[in-house]
C-alpha cells in the first residue's frame, strides 16, 4: 500500500558562502546549525539516500543537480552506512511530500534528526557551472550566521581536502564479521542464493569507508567477510589466512593514508587483492604510482568507462575527487584496464603477473547501473585460481 505524507514545517532562511566570495540565499530543510566542507555536485537523478550515507562523502557538501529531491522519502533498507555521512546537502527544490510504499519518513525529518544541515531554493545550475569552471571549493552553510562577509571568511579558513586523511574518521573502530546477504531481485537473478561451487571464500575487507552494498555483493558471490579498521596491520591479516583481501572506497586524499599504503605493500604477492575507489588509488600508490586531485571530481551514476581489455563500454556509478596518474605506473608491471570516456582519466588497473586488480568506479551500483557487477565474479575467479594452483605463500 502506498504511503503519502505532507510536511508542514516552517523553513528557516539559510545561506551558502563559497571561498571565492559568492553567497547564495535559500531555505533550510535540515538541522538549524552551520557546517563547512568541500562543495561538490552529484548528477544522479535518484539515490539521494545512498549518496547521503556514502562514507566517501565525509567532509563534503553535496549539491544534487537533479532539481527535485525528497519525493520518495527515506527508508532504512537503502542506507549505505548507519548514519548520514555528508557534511551538508544542497538541492534546487526539496519536496516534503513523499510517496513510496517503503518510506518510513521524510528526507527533511531524517536530516534534522541526524543533525545534518540542508539548503533548498538556490540556483543549483549556477552553482554547478561555477564548480565546473572554478573547481570544487570550500564552503559553509549556515542558519545561525547570515552575515555575508563573516561566512566567506569562515569558508576560506576551513580545511582543504588536500592532505586530509578522512579514512581514519569513517572506518570501523574494531573488526567484525559481516552477515547480511543482498536479496534484491537483481542479486537473486544474478547469482541466486548459493555461493558459487558451494564454497565460501574468506575475505578480509579493509574499511576505508566501505559502503554496505559492496559487502552485500561480495557476500552474494560467496564471500565470508571480516571487516577490519583502515590501519589494521597487514601481518595480522596474513595470520587470518584469508583467500583474498578487498580494499574499500573511502573519502579524503589517498596520499595521506600512509598506513594503508604500507599495509598494501606488505600484502602484494601474498593474497589476491581487489580494490574499489579509494582502494584503487591506494593500490596504485602501493605499486609505485602517484595520484592527483581532479578539478571537480566524478560524482554521478552515468559515467561512461571503456574496458580496454574487451572494448566494451560500461555505464558506471562514481564518487571520487582524486585520480591515479597512469603515466606514473610501470607499464612492464601494470596494465591499464579501464579509461573514462569523458576525460580520459584512469578507471582501472591490473598487475601483469600477480593476482591484483582495482577500479576507480563503483560496481556495486548503489545507486547506479549494474554494468560492472562482473568484477565481483572476477575476484572470485582470481581467488579460485590461486587456491587451485597453490601459488600463494
Amino acid at each position: 500500500m502506498e504511503s503519502v505524507t505532507k510536511g508542514t514545517r516552517d523553513l528557516l532562511t539559510a545561506k551558502l558562502a563559497l571561498e571565492n566570495g559568492t553567497v547564495f540565499t535559500g531555505e533550510s530543510f535540515g538541522a538549524s546549525t552551520e557546517i563547512t566542507g568541500e562543495v561538490v555536485f552529484n548528477t544522479s537523478m535518484t539515490g539521494y539516500q545512498e549518496i547521503i550515507t556514502d562514507p566517501s562523502y565525509a567532509g563534503q557538501i553535496v549539491t544534487m543537480t537533479y532539481p527535485l529531491i525528497g519525493n520518495y522519502g527515506i527508508n532504512p533498507e537503502d542506507l549505505e552506512s548507519v548514519r548520514p555521512q555528508v557534511a551538508g546537502l544542497i538541492v534546487k527544490e526539496y519536496f516534503d511530500f513523499y510517496s513510496n510504499f517503503r518510506a518510513t519518513g521524510s528526507l527533511g525529518e531524517w536530516l534534522t534528526a541526524n543533525k545534518i544541515v540542508a539548503l533548498q531554493g538556490i540556483d543549483t545550475r549556477m552553482l554547478t557551472r561555477m564548480i565546473r569552471t572554478v573547481g570544487a571549493m570550500r564552503g559553509i552553510i549556515s542558519t545561525v550566521d547570515l552575515e555575508d562577509e563573516s561566512l566567506i571568511e569562515k569558508a576560506r579558513r576551513s580545511p582543504s581536502m588536500n592532505g586530509l586523511d578522512l579514512a581514519k574518521v569513517v572506518t570501523t573502530s574494531s573488526s567484525y564479521e559481516w552477515k547480511e546477504i543482498d536479496r534484491t531481485p537483481f542479486a537473486v537473478k544474478t547469482k541466486g542464493d548459493q555461493p558459487p561451487n558451494g564454497r565460501q571464500w574468506r575475505v578480509v575487507v579493509y574499511d576505508y569507508g566501505v559502503k554496505q552494498n559492496i559487502l552485500r555483493r561480495l557476500t552474494m558471490y560467496g564471500c565470508h567477510l571480516t571487516v577490519v579498521p583502515a590501519s589494521f596491520p597487514a601481518e595480522k591479516v596474513l595470520e587470518m589466512a584469508p583467500d583474498g583481501v578487498f580494499l574499500s572506497n573511502g573519502p579524503g586524499d589517498p596520499a595521506a593514508v600512509r598506513y594503508g599504503i604500507q599495509n598494501i605493500r606488505k600484502l602484494v604477492g601474498k593474497r589476491p587483492i581487489f580494490g574499489i575507489c579509494l582502494g584503487h588509488q591506494l593500490m596504485a600508490l602501493a605499486l609505485g604510482g602517484k595520484t592527483y586531485k581532479l578539478k571537480f571530481g566524478h560524482r554521478g551514476a552515468n559515467h561512461p568507462v571503456k574496458n580496454l581489455r574487451t572494448g566494451e563500454i560500461e555505464i558506471t556509478s562514481q564518487n571520487h575527487g582524486f585520480a591515479v596518474d597512469p603515466q606514473s605506473l610501470d607499464p612492464k608491471t601494470i596494465e591499464i584496464t579501464h579509461v573514462n570516456l569523458n576525460d580520459d582519466t584512469n578507471e582501472g588497473l591490473r598487475h601483469r603477473e600477480l593476482p591484483i586488480f582495482s577500479v576507480q568506479y563503483h560496481p556495486e551500483a548503489s545507486p547506479g547501473p549494474h554494468d560492472s557487477d562482473y568484477l565481483f565474479e572476477q575476484f572470485i575467479t582470481m581467488m579460485e585460481r590461486e587456491s587451485v594452483s597453490g601459488a600463494r605463500p
